[in-house]
């Protein structure tokens, strides 16, 4: 299975683990988030420009060291913008 097979069979951030459609759409694009407590998540980048990627996320999830008031901060990997990785979590 090459790569982008593999992104079309995983879960979106922030969709709903119940939603019948929580997968990937055509037409979208989407960064995996690598490590941290989002690994093997999508992050849906559609319409993000160069300099906004470059800025990375900062993403709630209950899941990371701060619990439900916490973020996790992924950043681009320099060569494979298409991929996030995890850079720490942050309290708010």
């Amino acid at each position: 299975m090459d790569h982008d097979e593999e992104l079309m069979r995983g879960r979106v951030y922030g969709q709903d683990h119940d939603d019948p459609r929580r997968g990937p759409q055509q037409g979208r694009d989407y960064a995996e988030l690598t490590g941290g407590p989002l690994d093997g998540l999508l992050l849906d980048i559609t319409g993000w420009s160069p300099d906004r990627i470059r800025a990375g996320a900062s993403l709630e999830t209950g899941l990371g060291r701060y619990g439900t008031t916490g973020r996790s901060l992924y950043q681009p990997r320099p060569d494979a913008p298409d991929r996030f990785d995890w850079a720490g979590d942050t309290s708010a």
